[in-house]
């Protein structure tokens, strides 16, 4: 979604903060079940697509139709972006690692986190909890061991499993886009070169 808007501008899809503020106190005293049952009965075709882990996508498109009475699909389709006016063109490049090695480093890098002093951050930021940045993976799950629910090692297990499961989303999203590029994982020396050589052959 931000590389998207990245590349290609946000939409014109319209927003109201009093809306989603209802939604999200639906959800958070309801759960996500009762808002795709009404995304399900208004808007089918977004609802077999939606990630289903991914609740403020599921806010958002609620969010539209109760403002639109429209279908949130429908709408997304028909979206005017700023790619119409963009002055450039977009090359993408998708590092790509094997599931074992991948894997690894996100377990390494949240042994970091925590070396580094994550569990302090987050006590700085509950009274930010609500905050849908900090409904993220890492956050959640230290904000659930502050109030006694998980040990710190089941934490940080819970941490690297919800990472993992994040990353392989991520990479199905990408694998969609037929545009991009992948490139195998090695050096960045190696790399660079394989980008460098293939936007050459792009420009000649």
């Amino acid at each position: 979604m931000f590389i998207n808007a990245l590349c290609y501008g946000l939409d014109d899809i319209p927003t109201d903060s009093n809306i989603k503020s209802q939604i999200i106190s639906e959800h958070e005293k309801y759960g996500t079940l009762p808002l795709l049952n009404e995304l399900k009965e208004k808007d089918i075709k977004y609802y077999q697509e939606v990630d289903r882990n991914n609740p403020m996508r599921i806010i958002r498109a609620i969010e539209v139709i109760r403002i639109t009475g429209k279908k949130y699909s429908e709408l997304r389709k028909s979206k005017t972006k700023a790619a119409n006016n963009r002055t450039f063109k977009i090359h993408k490049y998708i590092i790509n690692h094997n599931r074992t090695q991948l894997y690894n480093r996100i377990n390494l890098r949240v042994d970091k986190m925590i070396e580094k002093g994550l569990i302090k951050e987050v006590k700085s930021l509950i009274k930010y909890r609500k905050l849908n940045s900090l409904k993220t993976v890492g956050y959640k799950e230290i904000f659930n061991y502050l109030d006694g629910y998980n040990s710190l090692e089941s934490t940080i297990i819970k941490i690297k499993q919800n990472t993992r499961r994040y990353a392989k989303r991520q990479l199905t999203w990408f694998r969609k886009d037929k545009s991009a590029n992948w490139i195998n994982f090695d050096t960045n020396k190696k790399m660079k070169e394989i980008i460098l050589s293939d936007l050459a052959s792009k420009f000649q």
